[in-house]
């Protein structure tokens, strides 16, 4: 019986997806160009100062499209809450700290994540060896 054929999601996860195999196409949504501001439901001086120090790193990195503006702000957020739950000397329950986790790779702030989270509009490098069957001179 043959092997069925592997999910894209799978190969995605597990580093084995292959570029030149890969067809399907990025949504292209509108970038940020400016760091924005704060938004004024954050809940707490932690989750805006987390807001302040990755907003710019995003915006900088072209990571940060207008569609992600709400994931950054519960991202902030969640860092927030938990922050006043370990200052309150209080751990956090697992859920928590999971979705945080998962926010942040999101984002490609971990070090395993950066290396899968590619900046928006970034083309990958064409063959610099190709000549197209011309004579270099």
């Amino acid at each position: 019986m043959p092997n069925p054929k592997k999910p894209r999601a799978l190969k995605v996860v597990s580093g084995t997806i292959q570029p030149s195999r890969d067809t399907t196409v990025a949504v292209d949504l509108p970038m940020v160009a400016e760091t924005p501001k704060a938004p004024d439901w954050l809940p707490n001086a932690h989750a805006i100062k987390e807001w302040d120090r990755l907003a710019p790193i995003l915006v900088a990195n072209k990571l940060l499209t207008e569609a992600g503006l709400s994931a950054l702000g519960m991202l902030c957020a969640l860092h927030g809450k938990l922050v006043q739950l370990w200052s309150a000397g209080e751990a956090p329950v697992a859920s928590m700290v999971a979705q945080y986790r998962n926010l942040i790779n999101d984002f490609g702030l971990t070090p395993v994540a950066q290396g899968k989270v590619k900046p928006v509009g970034e083309e990958p490098a064409g063959n610099k060896f190709a000549n197209r069957g011309k004579r270099a001179a």
